[in-house]
């Protein structure tokens, strides 16, 4: 789906960035067609592998009706993500569903002079089948689009609306603010690893590291949990996950705190503390390849910590949501941590991101969420 800058040997004819090109291998043999940039190192993206095919409003149309159709068929459509940018054959743009919202992330020159056509389409095709969307806000804010030689944006594609957006996944309700949350707003693709996590939690002490806006607590919280402390180092996330706990009447059992998770598990490994249930969901520690070796040193630190606090028997949830910690790399950071402190696993089972988040195989960057989910037990 991607071209780079050195593996092309020549371009012939006149055009402008985020122009539709063609493409042909070295023996003139057509590859496809997709939109150039000569600002990114991927200099083109490619939309069709047939040569002839125009990129017009019908093309768009018909991928936009097949991610659609595809979402009907593996996934809860209430909230979800309707266009995984290449994953869906059309490549840098995502576009989430939080329940009458859309949320857009363009990320790429060529596919961002189209994503008005796209979100158009959408609206149709989701119209036919009686959703109906009130509002689509743009969340181009990420820094990558300076790569492709493009500002950072963000507001409203259409009329104003209220921006708050109240979601339910898994019987879990949450206020979703599209406008200053992380990403699009949520992270829809652990929808279904944190219901994974419920068969463990009744009668469970748990511990939801990096928690974000309290979802992995509150599914715990959710399915019986007796006691689940939820900690991140951002306030704003705090502040968001004790509004969701207070939307679904957990906050007796469901608390939040405020610290850096990385001094706060030697703290309460000090104090003897122990859960029944541990959850590790980081942030991407690594972005680039280049950084690879010190993200590797962060898993392992959080994955040491979270086995020391582990009662014998109880359980680890686990996951790194970066392309570049690759899954071998990140079952070998597990393994060394488990030997650093005497730690036996026993492997429940082993989850990539949601449906909705589908991996292309011809595309490795569309792989990036890894879940396990171990039993932990002291070495005797």
């Amino acid at each position: 789906m991607w071209i780079y800058d050195n593996e092309i040997a020549s371009i012939a004819g006149s055009f402008a960035d985020g122009d539709i090109v063609l493409v042909h291998d070295f023996d003139g043999y057509p590859l496809g067609r997709g939109f150039i940039n000569r600002h990114s190192k991927i200099r083109i993206r490619l939309m069709t592998r047939n040569a002839a095919q125009e990129i017009d409003r019908d093309f768009i149309r018909m991928r936009v009706q097949n991610a659609w159709n595809y979402r009907k068929k593996t996934v809860d459509t209430g909230s979800c993500r309707l266009i995984f940018g290449e994953a869906d054959f059309l490549p840098g743009i995502v576009i989430d569903k939080f329940s009458d919202v859309l949320v857009v992330e363009s990320l790429a020159l060529g596919i961002d002079r189209l994503k008005e056509t796209i979100v158009e389409a959408l609206k149709e095709v989701l119209a036919e089948d009686g959703v109906i969307i009130r509002g689509v806000y743009e969340r181009s804010d990420a820094k990558v689009r300076e790569q492709e030689g493009m500002e950072r944006c963000k507001g409203f594609l259409g009329e104003p609306f209220d921006t708050n957006v109240l979601i339910e996944e898994n019987g879990v309700k949450y206020m979703v603010d599209v406008v200053n949350g992380q990403k699009t707003g949520f992270f829809l693709d652990q929808k279904y690893n944190r219901q994974s996590i419920r068969r463990l939690c009744p009668g469970a002490r748990v511990l939801d590291c990096f928690t974000h806006t309290g979802s992995f607590a509150l599914n715990a919280g959710a399915a019986g949990a007796a006691e689940v402390l939820g900690v991140d180092a951002s306030q704003t996330g705090v502040e968001q996950a004790e509004l969701n706990a207070r939307l679904n009447g957990l906050e007796d059992r469901v608390k939040f705190v405020c610290r850096d998770v990385f001094e706060l598990l030697p703290e309460l490994e000090e104090k003897g503390e122990t859960f029944d249930l541990v959850i590790l969901d980081p942030p991407a520690f690594t972005k680039s390849r280049s950084s690879v070796k010190n993200a590797v040193k962060g898993y392992r630190e959080i994955n040491l910590r979270a086995m020391k606090l582990v009662k014998d028997g109880g359980f680890l949830a686990t996951c790194s949501c970066s392309h570049f910690m690759t899954y071998e790399l990140f079952t070998q950071t597990i393994r060394q941590a488990a030997q650093n402190v005497h730690k036996r696993l026993r492997q429940v089972e082993f989850r990539t991101q949601a449906p909705d988040h589908p991996i292309l195989w011809a595309a490795d960057e569309s792989y990036y969420l890894k879940f396990y989910i171990f039993q932990v037990c002291d070495e005797k």
